[in-house]
């Protein structure tokens, strides 16, 4: 009945190759030749004005700012990640479905149009704009604007990746940790965490590739100063716009080296949750009541 089933549902031999001809025609004409065209620019004048493109002053301070707001905003948003997941997954509260729908925000609005958020709120004509000039504090066209927007662009990544991975999870494995003595912090770190660690590798994974590489919300409220509030991919652009077009490409393959890097360890974690979750469902051992007791109780909460 299987190998009957199996039949009727694969495709002729011929379907098949037409189809698996056409995606990697499309892979190769959308994919892979931008990547060799960005590395091929890139080394077209030799290593050494590929190294002096990148050892550029304007280019070293934008990888810093690029490094420093990925830094700052990445483990901001696991933070947020683990608390909203923990609270939407494990507790029902008024409310729920108003946080679960804002968690998704940046995905719907236009980078730009968060950027322009930003001027609103504290540019010099914003809402909070002249209380922000009278203390001597700057928010847009400076460093803690693009700190701000970056932090808003990728915070739903960490929580979209473990939100539903806690809900299939459920709440048995807390209850009983808890029934056995276990605080929430000893609760969180022996119980929750291990089960969640390769689903908020791959957030972190996600938003800190999303952190380096953003450009709409970021030019927005950065004022493209040279050496000061750009960005790697700023820093391509005017790169680009000014007609240096190797060095621009230079520039660029830093951020083609961490798209690359990212899909390797992206898939990497995909495959090691992949098995986690076949092995999760295939077997299920009971836990040792009495050791999990006595270990609980041995150890301050």
């Amino acid at each position: 009945m299987h190998a009957r089933n199996s039949h009727h549902l694969s495709e002729p031999f011929a379907v098949r190759r037409i189809i698996i001809g056409a995606t990697l025609i499309f892979v190769g004409i959308f994919l892979v030749a931008p990547l060799l065209l960005v590395f091929t620019k890139a080394f077209e004048n030799g290593l050494a004005a590929f190294f002096a493109a990148i050892s550029e002053p304007d280019a070293l301070a934008a990888i810093r700012l690029t490094l420093l707001a990925a830094a700052i905003a990445v483990p901001f948003n696991v933070v947020f990640g683990l608390v909203a997941s923990w609270l939407i997954a494990k507790f029902d509260f008024p409310g729920k479905s108003i946080l679960t729908t804002l968690i998704d925000l940046p995905f719907t609005v236009s980078p730009v149009v968060s950027g322009m958020i930003f001027v609103l709120l504290f540019g010099l004509q914003g809402w909070v704009g002249e209380w922000l000039d009278e203390h001597g504090m700057k928010i847009v066209f400076a460093i803690p604007g693009i700190i701000l927007t970056t932090m808003f662009v990728t915070f739903p990544f960490v929580a979209r990746e473990l939100i539903p991975i806690m809900q299939t999870q459920g709440t048995e494995e807390e209850q009983a940790a808890l029934v056995l003595g276990a605080g929430g912090w000893k609760t969180f770190f022996r119980v929750t965490l291990p089960n969640i660690k390769w689903g908020l590798i791959f957030g972190i994974i996600l938003c800190n590739a999303r952190a380096m590489g953003e450009f709409g919300a970021v030019s927005v409220v950065s004022g493209h100063i040279r050496g000061l509030t750009n960005t790697i991919p700023l820093h391509v652009e005017i790169l680009y716009n000014e007609y240096h077009m190797n060095a621009a490409f230079a520039v660029a393959s830093l951020l083609t080296f961490l798209a690359l890097a990212t899909l390797i360890v992206k898939k990497v974690v995909e495959w090691k949750l992949k098995e986690k979750l076949i092995a999760s469902s295939s077997s299920w051992t009971p836990l040792p009541l009495p050791t999990k007791l006595t270990e609980m109780n041995e150890e301050p909460l």
